[in-house]
């Protein structure tokens, strides 16, 4: 009797799908270096020579080797479950750690001593740090994501999409509107439908050009300040700065307070960006995903890099798009190249901002969007639970910096008056402390509550109370008692959600269609050894 083989998909390197995905996700990054670029330049006042030699160089060694590293196990998970449609993870600098390297860490260092080198090797430190605690959390994180409900992981990556992601770019855009509308309903018409331009045309092209040519022409650019940006155009190789690593590291224990809940913040939010992609059917290993993550950070501080790359949210849009494996290897190799040659300056006198920052609030539709479409109907309100922490810290953010332009501080203005007046900082800055982890802990526990599984909702307010206690969320620094009396609010829940257990309640029957959803949830090797776990009982 013969047997036919099984027919192996064919996998080619680029698709048509990859020129989309390329141009929407290399306008991504490439916004995000400008966007670290002129942080590093303008608020830390370091030379440009050290931005252009030194930093975005070293930061370009880390995106190709991740970028190239996502697009192999993108491959490999394509040939393993032998399909084409296997789209690649997108990987580069995180965007809430920029703004929290520059305003938190270096610019505090730079105003004391008005010494941008003393802040960059402070920098260098805290991304080593936060590297470390990655790489930890490698081994971690897997047992995290297996446990925590789904409405809890997508909802504080929502939480993230929308307030740190979307809400800058969408000032910028209607700062300019007249540019960034037409380019953002470009992208809409070109990503959310079926339709398409003549010559199948890749929409994240046609868009950038739409919208550099409405700049030009209405006067938004300067061919001076083009002509200037060219002539800083020079090659840098990177190298170690390995000296100014460990004189950071000398006096590492105040960035400790910091350095840990974003550590922490970071192998969490690989772990929501995994899941994204499982929901979008694409099961990643985390483990292989925190590894790289965490190895990235640390190269990249040798190197010189004080920013940390990472996973990005954005897969399931990137894959709407029709991206596969090569987008995210070509993204990687061409901001490399322009990190090495000098190019962002010219880049940014090129390109209007508002050309550029619609593709960053489409990103924040899909992921929000993804959050509610990919759970079960019924937790719904833990996906808004799981939100309200990270809206918290993005708007408590927007008032120090508000203040901080004004000459002044939360501190100065004092609580009373703040309340006063409808703001209520004190109690919004004590939420968004930690705010992804403190969003998966009230996410779960919304969860679970609402489909009457008290014993779970109580474990995770019993976590909820630790990590509020020893500050890894809702407090200010990492200390023993960071906050006694929100500890103490997750203990009570964690008894009252105990007390309800001992009735045990039947639990919630789960909507029609809302099994495939659970079953969605759980990463292929874990189903594969619950099966196998099952077939050992039955034996």
């Amino acid at each position: 009797m013969a047997f036919s083989k099984p027919t192996v998909v064919p996998l080619p390197f680029w698709v048509r799908g990859d020129t989309n995905a390329f141009f929407g996700f290399g306008v991504n990054v490439l916004v995000n270096v400008l966007t670290l670029t002129g942080l590093c330049i303008g608020v830390v006042k370091l030379p440009e020579g050290e931005v252009f030699g030194t930093i975005l160089p070293a930061l370009g060694i880390a995106l190709v080797a991740g970028n190239i590293y996502y697009t192999y196990l993108a491959r490999r998970l394509a040939r393993r479950e032998n399909r084409a449609d296997v789209t690649a993870l997108p990987y580069g600098p995180s965007v809430p750690h920029m703004f929290i390297v520059i305003f938190v860490i270096m610019l505090p260092i730079y105003l004391r001593t008005q010494d941008p080198v003393r802040a960059w090797e402070a920098g260098l430190a805290w991304a080593f740090i936060i590297g470390v605690i990655v790489l930890i959390g490698a081994f971690v994180g897997p047992y995290i994501r297996r446990y925590a409900p789904r409405a809890a992981l997508l909802g504080t990556l929502a939480g993230i999409s929308i307030t740190f992601i979307s809400m800058n770019p969408a000032g910028q855009m209607w700062r300019m509107a007249w540019i960034a509308l037409p380019v953002f309903a470009l992208l809409l018409i070109g990503l959310l439908t079926d339709v398409k331009l003549p010559f199948n045309f890749p929409i994240g092209l046609a868009a950038l050009l739409v919208g550099t040519a409405i700049g030009w022409l209405g006067g938004a650019m300067s061919v001076p300040d083009v002509t200037a940006a060219a002539r800083d155009i020079a090659v840098a190789v990177p190298s170690f700065k390995l000296d100014l690593l460990f004189t950071g590291l000398s006096d590492m224990a105040p960035l400790l307070a910091t350095a840990i809940p974003l550590g922490v913040y970071n192998f969490t939010e690989g772990m929501t960006n995994v899941e994204s992609a499982a929901t979008a059917g694409d099961n990643y290993n985390l483990r292989s995903v925190l590894l790289a993550d965490g190895a990235g950070a640390v190269i990249g501080a040798a190197l010189g890099s004080p920013f940390p790359p990472a996973v990005y949210v954005g897969h399931p849009g990137w894959k709407a798009a029709g991206g596969r494996s090569g987008y995210s290897m070509a993204t990687g190799v061409v901001i490399a190249v322009l990190c090495f040659l000098g190019m962002f300056g010219l880049l940014a006198a090129i390109f209007p901002t508002a050309a550029i920052v619609p593709i960053l609030l489409y990103i924040g539709l899909l992921i929000g969007a993804q959050a509610f479409q990919a759970t079960p109907r019924a937790h719904a309100a833990a996906v808004v639970a799981a939100l309200v922490p990270n809206i918290a810290a993005w708007a408590t953010g927007q008032i120090d910096n508000a203040l901080a332009a004004a000459g002044t501080s939360a501190a100065a203005v004092g609580d009373d008056a703040l309340n006063g007046a409808g703001v209520v900082y004190d109690g919004l800055l004590v939420l968004g402390q930690g705010a992804i982890l403190a969003g998966l802990v009230l996410g779960a526990v919304v969860v679970f509550v609402i489909d009457k599984r008290f014993v779970r909702a109580a474990i995770f307010a019993g976590s909820g109370a630790v990590l509020s206690f020893v500050g890894l969320i809702h407090g200010e620094r990492i200390e023993w008692n960071a906050n006694g009396q929100v500890a103490l609010g997750y203990l009570f829940v964690a008894v009252l959600c105990g007390v309800f257990a001992l009735g045990r309640p039947t639990p919630r029957e789960p909507d029609p269609g809302e099994t495939e959803l659970d079953e969605a949830s759980v990463p292929a090797g874990d189903r594969a050894a619950d099966e196998q776990q099952a077939a050992a009982a039955r034996g």
